[in-house]
């Protein structure tokens, strides 16, 4: 059976379905997206789907980790009801036309860095959702501008699903667990946990009462400074839902940063008086 018939299937048995979205080369992090869900549905599916259209020229698209067998093992090891793990050619087809224009707030911060980027991630997440038939969605809270793009997307076509942002696991060290972090070698590997460290300083100074965003952007960036090997791409206080840059930072306003670390892009954040968005 077809991954969308037997989604309807399930939600026709009265089974509420949580997605859980990847692109694979899986770790713990996609792990707690996946119990989440299925703490919450009676039916969970994992997309495994390395998106195209979410690669800028000169990005890794190629080289992207694709290890599928072994996340089958992890997924099947956590229970999941199905793994959905198309084709390029099942998901656009040579007719395929149509993209979706994430509007203006794709265009800053990861958008300005990768544009196009934003535009192929809501188109897949469009296709994947309509495949999927799910009540709730689920997306690690490390990539907070994506949450709040797909929570636009679902609130703007009035999509009958529930966008669930779950906290950002990290290593020991505080680095956000990304896939990406698999093309750090190993003294780029000691460097990385600064960027936690810079924005949990920041977030320490606002929890001391400091509300300023210029003051709160600049402790982060003297903290990255400290290390010659991070490029930074940005680091911006913002706004939850907007992005829009606050006069004063106020709890729930997210400090985004991302740096170049050698080759490899990292993004992290922090909820400004808050755990989670």
């Amino acid at each position: 059976m077809a991954m969308q018939e037997q989604a309807i299937a399930w939600r026709h048995a009265g089974d509420d379905i949580g997605l859980v979205a990847t692109m694979g080369a899986l770790h713990a992090g996609h792990d707690s997206l996946v119990r989440r869900a299925r703490g919450e549905n009676q039916r969970v599916v994992v997309s495994v789907f390395v998106n195209p259209k979410q690669f800028g020229p000169g990005e890794d698209f190629e080289t992207y980790p694709r290890p599928f067998e072994q996340d089958r093992a992890r997924l099947e090891g956590l229970g999941v009801d199905a793994i959905f793990h198309p084709t390029v050619d099942q998901i656009y087809p040579p007719a395929f036309k149509t993209r979706v224009d994430p509007g203006p707030l794709g265009e800053v911060l990861e958008g300005k860095s990768r544009p196009g980027h934003f535009g192929g991630v809501l188109t897949v997440v469009l296709k994947l959702l309509n495949l999927t038939q799910p009540k709730r969605a689920y997306f690690g809270q490390k990539d907070f501008q994506q949450v709040v793009l797909v929570r636009q997307l679902v609130r703007d076509l009035a999509l009958p699903v529930r966008i669930v942002a779950v906290p950002t696991l990290r290593e020991p060290d505080g680095l956000a667990m990304s896939s990406r972090n698999a093309y750090l070698d190993a003294t780029q590997r000691r460097t990385a946990p600064i960027i936690h460290q810079a924005v949990t300083e920041a977030a320490k100074a606002f929890t001391e009462g400091e509300t300023n965003p210029t003051t709160l952007e600049k402790l982060a960036r003297d903290r990255l400074a400290t290390s010659p090997a991070l490029t930074v791409d940005y680091v911006a206080v913002v706004e939850e839902t907007t992005l829009s840059r606050p006069v004063r930072a106020v709890p729930g306003a997210v400090l985004v940063v991302a740096v170049k670390l050698g080759s490899t892009r990292l993004i992290d954040n922090v909820v400004l008086g808050a755990e989670r968005l």
